[in-house]
């Protein structure tokens, strides 16, 4: 038998600030970038009830752990459920089970804050937000770490859900946050546009993208749903998460491939390419920039890692134990 630890989801909220997130996901990203397995997620569907399962993982042999991601939505709950298995790469002896959904705008923020640190430009100051969900605002907490914003725009089609996002971030962030209009609005003169949606169509017009800006899309992961039109990823040096990614899920890379206006190697490099230092990210302050963002083992194993290791400093989570394969089969 050998024990393993068990973190709810109220233990793991709070457990770590946002820039930790981003230290341990830019290191998973760098192991990446020097080999370390992973793959894109798996999606299975149920027709009725209606709902999904996925899943995804990764090996990080220099953090010494492996493991990933399950969660199923829908089957008539219509509500999803996350569970994060770590294990120990070296033993394969389980070492926690995480209710991984509050940790998941974070894990996923992260991987975009590493995005915009790698692919930004230094001098950045202005950031445009489309969408206002608990992701969205994951993805702002863990970015205003790498960069200081002094304005965030931020846009939904629902007039209350910026107005009160805007509220809620201009108490916590030394930059003047506000509401706007049209995604026009959030997009055009920023630096950094950040599109966290559950659109399946285009949020903006990539013609309204300024010359040195970075876009990071993370909200959609499917061939048939998109947040990014055909123009952007034609303009933009094109960084996704994993590059077999590029042409097994990311939409709006094969709607571009698809429309003949990109071949499969605009492909410029997976982002743990760039942060290990094999490929280059940005070249000039006047390239445009695109981090596709589908989700990934990589950022799951590193936030789950370090969120184990915090707890175990901590004294928190419940014991539970595994019995060993060679214990438990019977025949």
């Amino acid at each position: 038998m050998t024990d393993a630890l068990f973190l709810t989801s109220d233990e793991v909220t709070d457990l770590a600030p946002p820039a930790a997130y981003v230290d341990a996901v830019r290191d998973g990203y760098r192991q990446r970038g020097n080999g370390a397995p992973a793959q894109p997620r798996s999606k299975f569907f149920n027709p009725d009830p209606e709902g999904m399962l996925t899943g995804y993982a990764a090996i990080l042999p220099e953090t010494g752990a492996m493991g990933g991601y399950l969660y199923t939505a829908g089957f008539g709950a219509e509500d999803a459920w996350f569970v994060t298995p770590l294990f120990d790469a070296d033993s394969g002896e389980p070492l926690a089970l995480l209710d991984g959904a509050s940790m998941n705008p974070f894990k996923t923020g992260a991987a975009g804050a590493v995005a915009v640190d790698e692919l930004a430009r230094d001098d950045a100051e202005t950031i445009g937000i489309i969408g206002t969900g608990a992701q969205a605002r994951g993805q702002l907490k863990t970015t205003a770490t790498v960069r200081e914003f002094a304005e965030v725009r931020v846009y939904s089609p629902t007039p209350e859900n910026r107005e009160s996002f805007a509220v809620d971030f201009d108490d916590v962030l030394d930059a003047t946050v506000r509401p706007v209009e049209t995604s026009a609005d959030a997009v055009v003169g920023s630096d950094v546009v950040i599109t966290a949606t559950t659109s399946s169509a285009p949020v903006f017009d990539g013609d309204e993208l300024d010359p040195g800006t970075h876009v990071t899309a993370m909200g959609q992961y499917s061939r048939d749903s998109r947040e990014l039109d055909t123009t952007t990823i034609e303009r933009a040096t094109y960084v996704p998460d994993l590059r077999e990614r590029a042409t097994f899920d990311a939409g709006s890379f094969l709607a571009a491939l698809d429309a003949g206006v990109v071949t499969e190697d605009h492909v410029h490099a997976e982002l743990g390419e760039i942060v290990a230092g094999s490929k280059p990210g940005r070249t000039s302050d006047d390239e445009i920039t695109v981090f596709d963002s589908g989700g990934t083992g990589i950022e799951t194993v590193a936030a789950a890692n370090m969120l184990y290791e915090r707890a175990v400093d901590k004294g928190l989570g419940t014991e539970i134990s595994f019995a060993p394969a060679s214990e438990a089969l019977t025949g």
